[in-house]
């Protein structure tokens, strides 16, 4: 069954999955779905192919037919989109939509988490980034990609793991419960974890974050040295958005919840829960509340935002 009213689309496409929500003109939840990941750090092409089984899932359950995409009007947020010649072959790509307009995921969750209006916010996932928005313009910081950035992130932590892992293996460092798991996962062979390591991408590292939080947690010591690192990276994020005058701060990812704690009780006090989500902050955009400029590549991007 399909419809003939305006439908809007929002996009959370991040390096774990791809979310997508679909909203009538009311504002009314019609469906939701997700996917893998959609980052154009897997490709332009495999980051598409994301969006639309999301975006597919999500109208099947909302009762859409195909043709209905043609009134639906999409706001993509993609991690990955300030990579060289991203957004211009995302442009090229012939989509079924009314209107699709990307932005990064960093900007969506920004836009999410302050309902839209001025604030920052540091993502804690897969990656690590700051985003804030002070008077139509988007500032970033930080968040150039695993490995040569993104401090204080899953694929970070699993990074530094992995390495803690091999010295141990060694004899270079001492043996502990968590070490000792993660060692575990590559049957206790350096050289398996070496091999793994060759194709390994940021959410494969990711993945071992869960484990080092949990030891961390126990007391491990390796584990809370690694856990007290990534917390500093991310204090430091929030830090920087604060010396510029931004007091409405927030945590964001899949690993928010899990380092708040470890951040200073300064920073814990002036954190906000967020307003909303990524795939809001993508559906604020679908509707027309965001100019995003065009071809801006540099690191502060300006962004016209009427409220």
């Amino acid at each position: 069954m399909g419809t003939k009213g305006t439908t809007y689309l929002g996009i959370d496409g991040g390096g774990t999955r791809c979310r997508a929500r679909i909203e009538d003109e009311n504002g009314r939840l019609l469906g939701e779905a997700s996917s893998g990941p959609a980052t154009t750090r897997i490709g332009v092409d495999k980051a598409w192919r994301s969006i639309m089984e999301a975006t597919e899932a999500a109208a099947r359950q909302a009762g859409l037919a195909h043709e209905d995409f043609a009134q639906m009007r999409a706001g993509i947020g993609l991690a990955g989109l300030g990579r060289r010649g991203a957004e211009a072959a995302l442009k090229e790509i012939a989509h079924p939509f009314a209107s699709v307009i990307f932005i990064s995921d960093g900007m969506t969750a920004c836009l999410g988490a302050h309902s839209g209006a001025d604030g920052a916010i540091v993502v804690a996932g897969t990656g690590s980034v700051g985003v804030g928005l002070i008077g139509g313009c988007e500032i970033r910081i930080a968040g150039y990609g695993f490995p040569v950035s993104d401090e204080g992130s899953g694929a970070d932590i699993g990074l530094q793991v992995v390495r803690s892992a091999l010295r141990a293996a060694d004899r270079r460092g001492e043996l502990t419960p968590l070490l000792a798991e993660v060692l575990g996962a590559f049957d206790h062979d350096p050289y398996q974890a070496v091999a793994w390591s060759e194709e390994a991408r940021a959410t494969d590292y990711a993945a071992f974050a869960p484990t080092v939080m949990r030891h961390a947690n126990q007391g491990d010591p390796v584990g809370r040295r690694i856990v007290e690192r990534a917390a500093d990276a991310i204090g430091d994020l929030l830090d920087l958005f604060l010396a510029r005058g931004i007091d409405r701060l927030a945590l964001v990812g899949g690993l928010a919840d899990a380092i708040t704690p470890w951040l200073t009780p300064d920073l814990c006090a002036r954190l906000k829960r967020p307003d909303a989500d990524a795939a809001a902050g993508a559906l604020l955009v679908a509707r027309g509340r965001l100019d995003v400029p065009k071809g801006e590549t540099d690191h502060k991007q300006v962004s016209k935002f009427r409220g």
